[in-house]
């Protein structure tokens, strides 16, 4: 997909990210001096009347809330098609499902994001509006001016709610008649479809709240049926005191009239509990943490979690071939950052279902079909490096290669990578509503980042893809501008 000049009467930059419902470009505000998100419905949803009163209501949600830890709408309007935008809030530092695969955070750092994602829903909640969807791919991280610090700005990361899709007023909860959100986050009352207070995010900020103390979700549901009647989590453990055990779970208990009266008694419980972590670092600036270009630093290796050895007897997917190299597979989970080079073109496969915005000097370039290990029919796939063969064992080079495959389900793993000398291990996740499994190995041979990830299109095909990059910027970039048409 060509990025338009102008959307309205706000000039287009680049694309942020693409979906089943939407896509999401970074503009420019001439009038106010400042970059925007431009979140546009996808022409094939324009005639669905329910899909876009969605679409609409998500902005008349956001307009209603003023508050710095919720995405703001500044303006909306309808193109030349008729299809429908939202300038928003830019969150140039990504989201929390990106920054969580560069490692886990600090227990303060954590604390911190779990009370400003709070203040968020207390702010919707003030309005009347439930979120219904807070999981890692919903709290977004945006620079902010803190005032001048002797000689120097002072800025700070800030974590805001975004994406209200799943958003509803209070007082429909109770005629809701679509059962949504994400199995690993979702409460069971949401699951089963009932009516809902504000209590029902509560308990996925809860659920949020383990994930970035603990390393790992509280839950591994894969369906909403299974996440309305869970188990009790296991405990916290990594130390934390049995008082933190404890508000965690009556914050995650499937009886609502068990939880806490609302977010901000939860959060002042939680911080209770865990006070002396407040006095560590509470927050990450945005020169710490962003991944862009800083001349003499490297962001990716200020974050580099310690390494984690591969684990003997590690599940391998059956359909690859051994030795094969890593792929990654996404609908995108890039950073939103500024780009690090100044010229991007747009790459199709022959059948026009997969599409890449890339580097332009990945100028070398395969749009035909492929054959995936253990599939007997041809798949649309797409290449572009900066070589012929530069997906090769034993001449790397940055490149991008996309491509479907038939299957059922995620793999619990991907394959090893012998040439890097990092792997993280893998993270499940949902992106635009799909489910997700990521890997990222580092300190390669050749280019230095390879990243992987695996999207479940629909209940038949997977997408695969492998980014190979010199900086992870660039690897981020590529996977957030992969496109999927007609699945």
């Amino acid at each position: 997909m060509s990025a338009p000049s102008r959307l309205g009467r706000y000039p287009v930059r680049r694309r942020l990210g693409a979906g089943a419902f939407a896509t999401v470009w970074l503009a420019y505000d001439e009038h106010l001096d400042s970059e925007v998100a431009i979140k546009v419905l996808a022409d094939n949803w324009t005639e669905d009347l329910h899909v876009r009163q969605r679409f609409v209501e998500e902005g008349r949600f956001l307009r209603k809330v003023e508050s710095p830890h919720v995405v703001n709408v500044y303006d909306a309007g309808e193109l030349s098609d008729g299809r429908p935008f939202l300038v928003m809030s830019y969150a140039d530092q990504g989201t929390l499902a990106d920054r969580l695969e560069l490692g886990r955070l600090s227990p303060a750092q954590a604390l911190h994001v779990v009370d400003q994602v709070g203040q968020g829903l207390d702010a919707l909640h003030a309005r009347g509006v439930l979120h219904r969807d807070v999981k890692p791919a919903n709290v977004l991280f945006r620079t902010v001016d803190r005032g001048r610090s002797g000689q120097e700005a002072a800025s700070e990361v800030c974590a805001m709610l975004g994406d209200l899709g799943l958003g509803k007023a209070m007082d429909m909860s109770s005629r809701l008649t679509m059962i949504g959100g994400t199995p690993t986050f979702v409460a069971p009352e949401q699951a089963r479809g009932e009516a809902l207070d504000a209590r029902a995010d509560q308990y996925s900020l809860a659920a949020l709240a383990y994930l970035l103390l603990t390393g790992r979700a509280p839950f591994d549901h894969q369906t909403l049926t299974a996440a309305a009647d869970p188990e009790p989590p296991a405990p916290l453990d990594h130390g934390f005191p049995d008082e933190a055990d404890a508000v965690v779970r009556r914050a995650l208990s499937p009886r609502r009239e068990e939880r806490y009266d609302d977010v901000p008694s939860f959060v002042a419980a939680l911080a209770a509990t865990l006070g002396e972590q407040r006095d560590d670092e509470r927050m990450w600036t945005p020169t710490a943490t962003r991944i862009g270009p800083h001349p003499g630093t490297d962001a990716t290796e200020a974050l580099r979690p310690d390494p984690a050895s591969d684990r003997a007897g590690r599940p391998r997917w059956h359909w690859l071939a051994a030795g094969a190299l890593a792929l990654v597979v996404g609908a995108g989970a890039g950073w939103a950052v500024e780009r690090a080079v100044s010229t991007e073109r747009d790459v199709d496969d022959e059948t026009g279902t997969i599409s890449v915005t890339v580097p332009e000097e990945w100028a070398s370039v395969d749009a035909g079909s492929w054959t995936p290990p253990g599939a007997d029919a041809e798949f649309a796939s797409i290449s572009a490096g900066t070589r012929p063969g530069w997906n090769s064992r034993d001449r790397p080079a940055p490149g991008v290669f996309a491509g479907l495959l038939p299957g059922d389900e995620l793999p619990t793993d991907v394959p090893p990578h012998p040439e890097c000398e990092t792997r993280r291990d893998p993270v499940s996740g949902s992106r635009l509503g799909d489910a997700t499994v990521t890997v990222v190995f580092t300190g390669c041979e050749g280019p230095g980042f390879t990243v992987e990830r695996v999207v479940q299109l629909n209940a038949s095909e997977l997408l695969w893809i492998q980014v190979r990059s010199e900086d992870r910027p660039t690897a981020n970039r590529v996977l957030d501008q992969v496109d999927v048409r007609g699945k």
